[in-house]
């Protein structure tokens, strides 16, 4: 565990952020769920080892972390905000049935959906990143 601390620590310093136990905090939450929780998720389990964190210091938090890409933000088919700790680029799989939001990397779409809006430049719009969410049913359900 300690190594992923450090990590989380090495994240924080890098981007020229103060490393305090909230930011910590969220950072590990985030880490630790590992499914894309929603800001109610972080805060619950957040709350066990630091009850005295306040839920509006959570929201500062994870909106400064997304400002600074060191998590993004994920919106769910139901318009939920859900957070992401891995900003290593990838693509999601959304499953409207039990909400569940999987990772997808695959270099070989993401090579071929930058090079088609290469091709194919929007008018007056400069691309800053490409994110695909596909959105259907997970077949096995024990996985959930």
């Amino acid at each position: 565990m300690k190594s992923k601390i450090e990590h989380i620590r090495n994240k924080l310093i890098s981007k020229g952020l103060r490393v305090t136990p909230q930011r910590l905090a969220i950072l590990e939450a985030i880490v630790k769920l590992n499914n894309h929780p929603r800001a109610e998720n972080i805060i619950d389990f957040i709350k066990k080892n630091h009850p005295n964190i306040a839920t509006g210091t959570v929201y500062k938090i994870l909106d400064t972390l997304v400002e600074n890409d060191l998590i993004c933000k994920v919106k769910t088919g139901n318009d939920i905000m859900r957070y992401d700790g891995t900003t290593k680029n990838h693509h999601h799989l959304y499953c409207t049935e039990s909400d569940r939001i999987d990772d997808y990397y695959d270099d070989e779409l993401t090579g071929i959906l930058q090079k088609h809006f290469e091709e194919k430049q929007i008018p007056d719009f400069k691309i800053n990143d490409i994110k695909l969410q596909i959105v259907g049913t997970f077949l096995n359900k024990n996985d959930q």
